[in-house]
């Protein structure tokens, strides 16, 4: 029988990431026009998804945040949203779509071993398995795209250091701050992330905004921006904690591996791709690997083992 927790966790994490994947297309395109910087983007991003946050507060149960856990949503904010999206958003145009493919794949790898130091979440045969499988599916979507005018593009040194940092702050957060995400609610969790990132980056890039030429950014654009603010940030970014809470790091961790099979499918939705057998095994292998991985054992389930062989 599905638990009904798990599988909300799942949902949850199955439209982040599917969104991510959607936004990667529409950020490229964004970032790569000019037309805003990226602590620029960065900031219009933070300031309007928080206030939504902030909105959303107003019509749900009043939760008061302990003194002592601000530090920890602090550090939650930079690991988990201004290193990762201000990476992100600076790398994009500087990659190749094989290139940010590939060193995203490496975000579970990082999550298992943080998660495994961090909250003592086992590394099990069964779950190794899980991340091999999955990454094997990946890395054969992204090389298979070679030859196919998938990857022309040249990637400098400086965008593959943003990714790698991208991907390992992400998964620090995914695999270090279970514990105070379990805490609170997703809509005050998420309120005060919105609320650090702001004043981090607000002084950074408040000239920035104000020499933003709104004439020049066209509709086309704009709507990039809409879709980029409310769906890739507010709404993906109250999904994930959803999953944080339901699901073990590792496996929030592997949804990453969605997103290029969703901008795979795009491409042969709109006629710009076609489906083959290498990209049907792939995503087999993705998710087959995530199966792998929900269905090893959590610290819980060992420990109740230890727990119920040391009465018998």
């Amino acid at each position: 029988m599905i638990n009904r927790e798990v599988a909300l966790g799942h949902a949850a994490c199955f439209t982040a990431y599917a969104i991510f994947g959607i936004n990667i297309v529409t950020c490229k395109d964004l970032t790569s026009s000019h037309l805003i910087s990226p602590i620029a983007l960065f900031t219009l991003r933070s300031v309007i998804a928080g206030a939504l946050f902030w909105i959303l507060s107003a019509f749900t149960p009043k939760e008061k945040v302990a003194l002592k856990d601000f530090p920890r949503i602090f550090l939650a904010s930079v690991l988990g949203f201004l290193v990762p999206q201000l990476t992100f958003l600076m790398a994009i145009p500087d990659v190749s779509p094989m290139t940010s493919g590939i060193l995203s794949s490496l975000a579970p790898i990082y999550t298992m071993f943080i998660a495994a130091v961090a909250i003592k979440e086992p590394i099990t045969f069964k779950k190794a398995a899980g991340v091999v499988t999955s990454l094997c599916g990946m890395l054969l979507l992204v090389f298979s795209s070679v030859g196919n005018g998938g990857d022309q593009a040249e990637s400098t040194p400086t965008g593959i250091l943003l990714l790698l940092l991208n991907g390992f702050s992400f998964a620090l957060y995914l695999g270090a701050f279970k514990p105070i995400i379990s805490k609170y609610s997703v809509v005050t969790f998420m309120k005060w992330i919105f609320v650090f990132s702001t004043v981090m980056s607000l002084p950074l890039s408040a000239g920035e905004i104000a020499d933003i030429d709104w004439r020049q950014v066209g509709a086309s654009h704009i709507a990039e921006l809409a879709f980029l603010i409310f769906f890739a940030t507010f709404v993906s970014y109250f999904l994930i904690p959803v999953g944080q809470k339901r699901l073990r790091p590792t496996l929030v961790s592997m949804y990453s591996y969605l997103q290029p099979l969703v901008a795979t499918l795009i491409s042969v939705i709109i006629g710009m791709d076609l489906l083959n057998w290498k990209k049907i095994l792939s995503a087999v292998l993705v998710f087959g690997g995530v199966v792998l991985v929900n269905r090893s054992k959590s610290a819980a389930s060992m420990a109740a083992e230890q727990r119920s062989e040391s009465k018998s």
